[in-house]
């Protein structure tokens, strides 16, 4: 690899990490919600390649994404972000903010069930 190529991938790289601390102070509420629960056995804002996962447990390769709006009409670049991530190697649970914010207890419970099942 060029140094321009590493240079240019370094830069990129602390782009996503800065991007990612902003968003760990601007959790939307279903967003803190989930993390209040779950909080120590999950990071959030979690950097994988290029992409800003809302809540992954690394060492059970599990990815928790909630879903606001933003979402709406991008199912297809969820499922390509997706299989990148399956591809290196995690599982990727989705939930819409309005789950989280009506059915806390069974979004847990799925997410209790994910991190049981290797």
């Amino acid at each position: 690899m060029s140094q321009y190529n590493r240079s240019r991938r370094s830069k990129r790289r602390n782009l996503i990490r800065a991007r990612a601390a902003v968003m760990r102070d601007t959790m939307s509420p279903a967003e803190s919600a989930f993390w209040r629960a779950v909080r120590g056995q999950f990071r959030r804002q979690y950097v994988i390649g290029d992409f800003i996962t809302d809540f992954c447990a690394p060492s059970a390769r599990l990815v928790v994404e909630i879903d606001g709006s933003w979402h709406h009409g991008r199912a297809a670049a969820d499922r390509r972000r997706d299989r990148v991530l399956a591809r290196a190697g995690f599982r990727v649970l989705r939930f819409s903010n309005r789950s989280v914010e009506t059915a806390l207890p069974a979004v847990l419970a799925a997410v209790r069930a994910a991190l049981d099942t290797p």
